[in-house]
């Protein structure tokens, strides 16, 4: 079994008495069931386990289950003998958005206190959206993601005593010796090949094939596409999202690599708005992860964040990368001159902001230019720039530049990330080895005295 960060989360959950309901919500195939049932079951005696989807496509024995006790007379009829106490059954509720009263009934669940609850969704963002008097006060909401940086390297034998050596080295602003990071840099090259995906990795690890590995990617690509079709059509919209989700490979190897309005249906006169309900499904749903502009950066950034301007990345660099290169392993694994990995390094950083909790923006300026991300600096009530570089010429960053000149910012670190393996700090700018944004995690400690 893959290790994943998350699987403390929801034991220490199960673990405790809670008056919430754990919801995890993340995208298709990333590993919320495998997980959850991995812990259940060895946790609780009396494990059972509903898919909404396949009742809704079935029996639909839950589709009129509007009370508590309908919901219990439906569960028994599947899994009387198992229906024990709250100590020892665990109901696991899986794709719970595929009925909209189920999350409306979770209140009075929590509230009744017969059993011990978990719930997971792959569309759970868009319909806690839409869906009225959801009972906020009674769920706890989790959001996954597929592998990242670090549980890809526990997948391939990398041990904690390194990992752990390498973030010492990160905080002490030291770094790796010239051997690890050889080695490092060679599991990130095939982390941008394979991805996150557990279908992925799990090949990859066992047999190293890419032929079989990219039709992982084909069929998981399918699944978002058809997934959205099928949104369109029950919601009775004729959206646009798989037009939009095709088009963003190409939209990361233009030089701004931001949403072109006018390309998605080839219309001038579009806007952004128009297409809020595309950008909402794409982002709610967790197969992209959005990257919002900033003109004025001050912190929180989330007071000052654009609405016209709008980057999206793959929730999976290997997604991108099948779509790029198929089944080519050379532009990643030999640095090809002739291929700009730009796009495919800044949706590593993407999805490694996100996975560790940080909310992605990007610097745009008429007058000084666009820096690649943004994040908050807690620590500093700040803001911290951080520039991607693919290629030797790692130095040259005039954007940046530019940024850091204006004093009012108040900037108290800036970070360019490339495949260099020296740290070292020159014009207030530190240059560390791309793989060290698996370090960059929100911070949640409490900072200061009361």
């Amino acid at each position: 079994m893959l290790k994943r960060k998350i699987y403390n989360k929801i034991e220490s959950y199960l673990k405790e008495p809670s008056n919430k309901m754990l919801l995890i919500d993340g995208a298709r195939q990333i590993g919320k069931s495998y997980i959850i049932r991995s812990v259940g079951q060895s946790l609780f005696p009396n494990y059972i386990e509903i898919n909404m989807e396949e009742d809704k496509q079935g029996e639909r024995l839950f589709a009129e289950a509007k009370t508590i006790k309908d919901f219990y007379l439906a569960l028994s009829s599947i899994a009387g003998d198992r229906m024990g106490d709250k100590v020892s059954t665990l109901v696991f509720i899986d794709e719970i958005q595929a009925y909209d009263h189920l999350l409306t009934l979770v209140k009075f669940l929590m509230q009744d206190d017969k059993f011990t609850y978990i719930a997971s969704g792959s569309q759970l963002g868009i319909t806690l959206r839409k869906t009225q008097s959801i009972p906020g006060g009674y769920y706890e909401r989790v959001r996954m993601y597929p592998l990242d940086f670090e549980e890809f390297l526990w997948a391939n034998g990398v041990g904690e005593l390194v990992i752990e050596s390498m973030r010492e080295s990160f905080n002490d602003g030291k770094s790796l010796n010239e051997g690890l990071h050889n080695r490092i840099m060679d599991l990130l090259r095939k982390y941008l090949l394979v991805g996150g995906l557990p279908d992925a990795v799990n090949c990859f690890v066992a047999e190293q094939n890419i032929i079989k590995i990219r039709q992982i990617h084909s069929d998981i690509h399918d699944l978002y596409l058809n997934d959205a079709a099928k949104y369109e059509q029950e919601s009775g919209r004729k959206l646009k999202v798989q037009r939009i989700y095709n088009m963003i490979p190409s939209l990361m190897e233009n030089k701004k690599k931001r949403v072109v309005v006018k390309d998605i249906e080839e219309k001038s006169g579009k806007r952004i708005a128009d297409y809020e309900d595309e950008f909402e499904y794409l982002i709610a749903s967790g197969i992209t992860a959005e990257c919002k502009a900033i003109s004025q950066p001050s912190y929180p950034l989330c007071q000052n964040e654009g609405k016209n301007l709008l980057k999206l990345y793959m929730n999976d660099v290997g997604m991108l990368t099948a779509m790029l290169y198929r089944n080519n392993i050379k532009a990643v694994m030999d640095d090809e001159c002739s291929v700009n990995l730009g796009a495919v390094y800044e949706t590593f950083v993407a999805d490694e902001l996100k996975a560790h909790g940080n909310d992605c923006f990007y610097y745009d300026n008429k007058k000084y230019g666009e820096v690649d991300f943004l994040v908050d600096d807690v620590k500093n009530l700040s803001t911290m720039p951080l520039e991607v570089k693919s290629g030797k010429d790692y130095k040259i960053h005039s954007a940046l530049d530019h940024f850091l000149e204006v004093k009012n910012y108040d900037i108290h670190k800036a970070y360019v990330l490339s495949n260099e393996r020296q740290i070292f700090t020159e014009s207030d700018i530190t240059y560390i080895p791309i793989y060290f944004v698996m370090f960059f995690a929100s911070n949640e400690e409490p900072i200061g005295e009361w």
